[in-house]
Protein backbone atom coordinates (compact mmCIF):
# COMPACT_ATOMS: atom_id res chain seq x y z
CA UNK A 1 0.00 0.00 0.00
CA UNK A 2 3.00 1.99 -0.37
CA UNK A 3 1.30 4.12 -3.60
CA UNK A 4 -1.07 5.63 -0.71
CA UNK A 5 1.66 7.17 1.48
CA UNK A 6 -0.18 6.38 4.67
CA UNK A 7 2.91 6.55 7.68
CA UNK A 8 1.17 4.04 9.88
CA UNK A 9 -0.03 0.83 8.88
CA UNK A 10 -2.92 -0.70 10.64
CA UNK A 11 -2.64 -3.99 13.39
CA UNK A 12 -3.81 -6.85 11.80
CA UNK A 13 -4.99 -7.88 14.91
CA UNK A 14 -7.58 -5.17 14.54
CA UNK A 15 -9.40 -7.48 12.64
CA UNK A 16 -9.65 -9.71 15.59
CA UNK A 17 -11.90 -7.25 17.46
CA UNK A 18 -13.82 -6.89 14.06
CA UNK A 19 -14.48 -10.50 13.91
CA UNK A 20 -15.96 -10.31 17.37
CA UNK A 21 -19.00 -8.08 16.28
CA UNK A 22 -19.79 -8.69 12.40
CA UNK A 23 -23.10 -6.81 12.47
CA UNK A 24 -21.09 -3.74 14.02
CA UNK A 25 -18.63 -3.54 11.69
CA UNK A 26 -21.30 -3.68 8.57
CA UNK A 27 -23.31 -1.38 10.10
CA UNK A 28 -20.57 1.29 10.20
CA UNK A 29 -19.39 -0.21 6.71
CA UNK A 30 -22.45 1.04 5.08
CA UNK A 31 -22.73 4.45 7.10
CA UNK A 32 -19.20 5.14 5.83
CA UNK A 33 -20.40 4.62 2.31
CA UNK A 34 -23.40 6.32 2.40
CA UNK A 35 -21.34 9.73 3.81
CA UNK A 36 -18.74 9.02 1.15
CA UNK A 37 -21.81 9.53 -1.65
CA UNK A 38 -22.91 12.83 0.82
CA UNK A 39 -19.35 13.83 0.55
CA UNK A 40 -19.09 13.53 -3.23
CA UNK A 41 -22.08 15.47 -4.08
CA UNK A 42 -21.20 18.39 -1.32
CA UNK A 43 -17.95 18.85 -3.65
CA UNK A 44 -20.01 19.05 -7.01
CA UNK A 45 -22.62 21.63 -4.96
CA UNK A 46 -20.01 23.78 -3.91
CA UNK A 47 -18.05 23.81 -7.50
CA UNK A 48 -20.06 23.51 -10.60
CA UNK A 49 -18.06 25.32 -12.60
CA UNK A 50 -15.90 22.03 -13.02
CA UNK A 51 -17.21 20.22 -15.54
CA UNK A 52 -15.17 16.98 -15.19
CA UNK A 53 -14.63 17.37 -11.55
CA UNK A 54 -18.89 17.21 -11.46
CA UNK A 55 -19.16 14.02 -14.18
CA UNK A 56 -16.47 12.37 -12.30
CA UNK A 57 -17.55 12.87 -8.71
CA UNK A 58 -21.66 12.18 -10.05
CA UNK A 59 -20.00 8.51 -10.79
CA UNK A 60 -17.94 8.20 -8.11
CA UNK A 61 -21.11 9.26 -5.79
CA UNK A 62 -23.50 6.66 -7.85
CA UNK A 63 -20.47 4.02 -6.75
CA UNK A 64 -20.15 4.69 -3.18
CA UNK A 65 -24.77 4.39 -2.75
CA UNK A 66 -23.90 1.13 -4.85
CA UNK A 67 -21.48 0.04 -1.67
CA UNK A 68 -24.08 0.90 0.50
CA UNK A 69 -27.08 -1.27 -1.42
CA UNK A 70 -24.23 -4.04 -1.57
CA UNK A 71 -23.49 -3.96 2.60
CA UNK A 72 -26.87 -3.37 3.19
CA UNK A 73 -27.74 -7.19 1.06
CA UNK A 74 -24.98 -8.76 2.89
CA UNK A 75 -26.51 -7.56 6.40
CA UNK A 76 -29.93 -8.62 5.22
CA UNK A 77 -28.63 -12.12 3.77
CA UNK A 78 -27.09 -13.04 6.96
CA UNK A 79 -29.89 -12.27 9.41
CA UNK A 80 -28.83 -9.12 10.81
CA UNK A 81 -29.88 -5.07 10.82
CA UNK A 82 -28.55 -2.18 9.64
CA UNK A 83 -27.99 0.10 13.21
CA UNK A 84 -28.30 3.79 13.25
CA UNK A 85 -25.68 6.12 11.85
CA UNK A 86 -22.67 6.08 13.80
CA UNK A 87 -20.54 8.65 14.69
CA UNK A 88 -16.90 8.66 13.04
CA UNK A 89 -14.30 10.14 15.54
CA UNK A 90 -11.59 9.59 12.93
CA UNK A 91 -13.15 11.17 10.17
CA UNK A 92 -14.28 14.22 12.70
CA UNK A 93 -10.92 14.91 13.67
CA UNK A 94 -9.86 14.79 9.65
CA UNK A 95 -12.80 17.59 9.32
CA UNK A 96 -11.71 19.71 11.74
CA UNK A 97 -8.38 19.35 10.59
CA UNK A 98 -9.67 20.61 7.01
CA UNK A 99 -11.57 23.39 8.39
CA UNK A 100 -8.47 25.15 10.15
CA UNK A 101 -6.71 24.34 7.22
CA UNK A 102 -8.41 26.26 4.26
CA UNK A 103 -7.30 29.63 4.05
CA UNK A 104 -11.12 30.67 3.47
CA UNK A 105 -10.30 31.41 -0.28
CA UNK A 106 -12.70 28.74 -2.94
CA UNK A 107 -9.25 27.40 -4.32
CA UNK A 108 -8.26 26.53 -0.93
CA UNK A 109 -11.52 24.73 0.61
CA UNK A 110 -11.61 22.84 -2.88
CA UNK A 111 -8.12 21.56 -2.02
CA UNK A 112 -8.57 20.71 1.62
CA UNK A 113 -11.75 19.35 1.06
CA UNK A 114 -10.59 16.70 -1.68
CA UNK A 115 -7.04 15.87 0.10
CA UNK A 116 -9.95 15.35 3.16
CA UNK A 117 -11.57 12.80 1.06
CA UNK A 118 -8.50 11.21 -0.88
CA UNK A 119 -7.21 10.57 3.02
CA UNK A 120 -10.48 8.54 4.51
CA UNK A 121 -10.30 6.66 1.26
CA UNK A 122 -6.50 5.41 1.71
CA UNK A 123 -7.31 4.87 5.08
CA UNK A 124 -10.54 2.88 3.78
CA UNK A 125 -8.69 1.09 0.76
CA UNK A 126 -5.64 -0.17 3.41
CA UNK A 127 -8.32 -0.94 6.04
CA UNK A 128 -10.31 -2.86 2.94
CA UNK A 129 -6.81 -4.82 2.21
CA UNK A 130 -6.13 -5.59 6.06
CA UNK A 131 -9.40 -7.29 6.40
CA UNK A 132 -9.74 -8.87 2.91
CA UNK A 133 -6.39 -10.51 3.97
CA UNK A 134 -7.03 -11.38 7.69
CA UNK A 135 -10.79 -12.09 7.79
CA UNK A 136 -11.64 -16.01 8.59
CA UNK A 137 -15.15 -14.87 6.43
CA UNK A 138 -14.55 -15.93 2.81
CA UNK A 139 -17.32 -13.98 1.56
CA UNK A 140 -16.60 -10.84 3.49
CA UNK A 141 -12.43 -11.30 2.35
CA UNK A 142 -13.53 -11.22 -1.05
CA UNK A 143 -15.65 -8.66 -0.70
CA UNK A 144 -13.17 -6.04 0.98
CA UNK A 145 -10.49 -7.25 -1.56
CA UNK A 146 -13.22 -5.93 -4.80
CA UNK A 147 -13.57 -2.97 -2.45
CA UNK A 148 -10.19 -2.40 -1.93
CA UNK A 149 -9.48 -1.71 -5.31
CA UNK A 150 -12.35 0.22 -5.78
CA UNK A 151 -11.16 2.82 -2.90
CA UNK A 152 -7.95 3.13 -4.54
CA UNK A 153 -9.48 4.43 -7.65
CA UNK A 154 -11.04 7.28 -5.51
CA UNK A 155 -8.27 7.99 -3.95
CA UNK A 156 -6.79 8.95 -7.00
CA UNK A 157 -9.77 10.80 -8.65
CA UNK A 158 -9.54 13.05 -5.18
CA UNK A 159 -5.52 14.15 -5.40
CA UNK A 160 -6.19 14.24 -9.13
CA UNK A 161 -8.46 17.15 -8.86
CA UNK A 162 -6.02 18.93 -5.97
CA UNK A 163 -3.53 18.18 -8.45
CA UNK A 164 -5.81 19.97 -11.03
CA UNK A 165 -7.53 22.99 -9.80
CA UNK A 166 -4.86 23.17 -6.64
CA UNK A 167 -3.71 26.94 -8.76
CA UNK A 168 -1.25 28.24 -6.29
CA UNK A 169 -1.00 25.78 -3.88
CA UNK A 170 1.65 23.64 -3.04
CA UNK A 171 -0.24 20.30 -3.36
CA UNK A 172 2.09 17.65 -2.88
CA UNK A 173 3.34 19.96 0.39
CA UNK A 174 -0.17 19.57 1.97
CA UNK A 175 -0.41 16.44 0.90
CA UNK A 176 2.41 15.71 2.99
CA UNK A 177 1.19 17.68 5.85
CA UNK A 178 -2.22 15.61 5.71
CA UNK A 179 -0.10 12.13 6.16
CA UNK A 180 1.46 13.56 8.72
CA UNK A 181 -1.49 14.94 10.48
CA UNK A 182 -3.43 11.57 9.66
CA UNK A 183 -0.44 9.18 11.49
CA UNK A 184 -0.96 11.10 15.01
CA UNK A 185 -4.83 10.92 14.71
CA UNK A 186 -4.97 7.07 13.48
CA UNK A 187 -2.19 5.77 16.19
CA UNK A 188 -5.47 6.68 18.41
CA UNK A 189 -7.85 4.37 16.63
CA UNK A 190 -7.42 0.81 15.89
CA UNK A 191 -9.41 -0.95 18.75
CA UNK A 192 -13.23 -1.00 17.78
CA UNK A 193 -15.19 -2.73 15.47
CA UNK A 194 -15.88 -0.14 12.56
CA UNK A 195 -13.94 0.57 9.61
CA UNK A 196 -11.63 3.73 11.24
CA UNK A 197 -12.13 3.03 14.79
Amino acid sequence: MSVLRLKLPTDPRWVNIVEKNIEEILTDHAWCEQKAATNAITIITNNSEYQDLVKDLLALAKEEIDHFEQVHNIIIKRGLKLGRERKDDYVNELYLYMKKSSDGSRVSSLVERLLFSAMIEARSCERFKVLSENINDEELSVFYRDLMESEAGHYTTFITYARKYGVGIDVEKRWREWLEFEESVIANYGKNETIHG
